[in-house]
């Protein structure tokens, strides 16, 4: 039976009594809204942990000023009958003055991660995230805690600040979940009228249009872009704030590109701002040194 937790040390008490028993914790951190991007994650979540633990919280430290927090979408209710029929746990939805109390002052530096892509444009939004999910994590001492694709940057830091704090958390990164056409699952796709979510879908036929030329033998980033920069700008409700392709670590822009490499992107279609990306595979090497095997 679900149960839904609000208090830091009720969370603790009932942590410690999971860990008292010896069973594993997964978790899956959202600032709910919830899809079915999210629910993939639940779902692996129960396949691989005895108990799973969601998080609603939706954080105001990775907002900026002229930001969308007190608009962002918020469907406790109906996220928590979500929860409740995938078998979930508990839903821990804590309040921001325990969160952050007054006197609150901690933060956590991100050197050359948060000040790429996304992080350009957002200053600050990734520290928030970092200290949101450092708290969560302490406070639930999961065993595997479970990221979307969709957020690759956030899921890239998430991975270098548990392996250089020692956090003993294993990330798992499970791909994004898209509507037919391809547009990825996201909270802030609620925003869209009709006409801006056909328009949405140039974000996903651009990055399709990289991995096709990437297909083709074309490592030029700047060649490759070009094309993704048509494909958007067909769409008169598209702006396009930022294309790169990075390497899936160190999140560096590369000026040619190397297999596993990442197209990113984000596009405000209308008012809304939408980020999506897509893992660049050599299919053509890939086939070529599997036939002669």
């Amino acid at each position: 039976m679900l149960r839904v937790i609000t208090s830091l040390s009720d969370i603790k008490q009932s942590i410690k009594i999971f860990k008292g028993n010896q069973v594993s914790i997964g978790f899956v951190p959202t600032m709910g809204a919830l899809h079915e991007g999210h629910l993939s994650l639940v779902r692996q979540a129960k396949t691989e942990n005895d108990r799973v633990v969601v998080s609603i919280f939706v954080n105001p430290l990775q907002f900026g000023k002229n930001e969308d927090f007190t608009q962002y979408p918020r469907t406790f209710d109906s996220d928590c009958e979500l929860l409740s029929k995938e078998g979930v746990d508990i839903v821990f939805n804590p309040k921001a003055p325990e969160m952050y109390p007054d006197g609150f002052c901690t933060s956590v530096l991100l050197e050359r991660l948060e000040d790429k892509l996304c992080g350009k444009s957002r200053p600050g939004h990734f520290r928030g995230v970092a200290v949101v999910v450092l708290k969560l994590f302490n406070l639930i001492n999961p065993d595997i805690a479970y990221f979307g694709q969709k957020d690759f940057q956030q899921t890239v830091i998430m991975r270098r600040m548990v392996a250089d704090l020692n956090l003993g958390v294993n990330i798992k990164v499970l791909p994004t979940i898209r509507e037919i056409g391809g547009l990825a699952l996201s909270s802030r796709n609620a925003y869209l009228g009709e006409t801006e979510k056909k328009d949405a879908i140039c974000l996903y036929k651009s990055l399709i249009k990289a991995q096709t030329m990437v297909n083709s033998g074309t490592k030029n980033f700047g060649e490759i872009k070009a094309e993704m920069e048509k494909i958007i700008n067909n769409c008169k409700s598209a702006k396009i704030d930022y294309i790169s392709i990075v390497n899936p670590e160190t999140l560096e822009a590369v000026p040619e590109v190397h297999n596993g490499d990442v197209a990113a992107l984000a596009v405000r279609i209308g008012k809304t701002r939408l980020i999506d990306n897509i893992i660049l595979i050599f299919f053509i090497a890939i086939m070529f040194l599997s036939s002669y095997s």
